[in-house]
């Protein structure tokens, strides 16, 4: 996985409100593809949780998968 590349999260993140299936963006690749610096954005382009994932925590999106919308608890 690269910079840029879509990525879906594997693990719930509780403390930033993000489920398993969620999607980010790449914007940070550590040493070695060992881990990733993944944002998550709301609808309107709002910065949600900006994280420290390692390879098994998350994967690329494939072309054949469909997006899903859900709505946040917090406003």
């Amino acid at each position: 996985m690269k910079e840029h590349e879509t990525v879906v999260l594997l693990k719930d993140v509780p403390e930033s409100e993000l489920r398993s299936g969620d999607i980010g963006a790449i914007v940070h690749v550590y040493t070695d593809e060992k881990a990733y610096e993944v944002e998550f954005i709301s609808g309107d382009g709002q910065t949600l949780a900006v994280l420290t994932l390692d390879n098994k925590n998350v994967r690329p999106l494939a072309k054949k998968e469909i997006l899903h919308v859900r709505e946040l608890a917090r406003n």
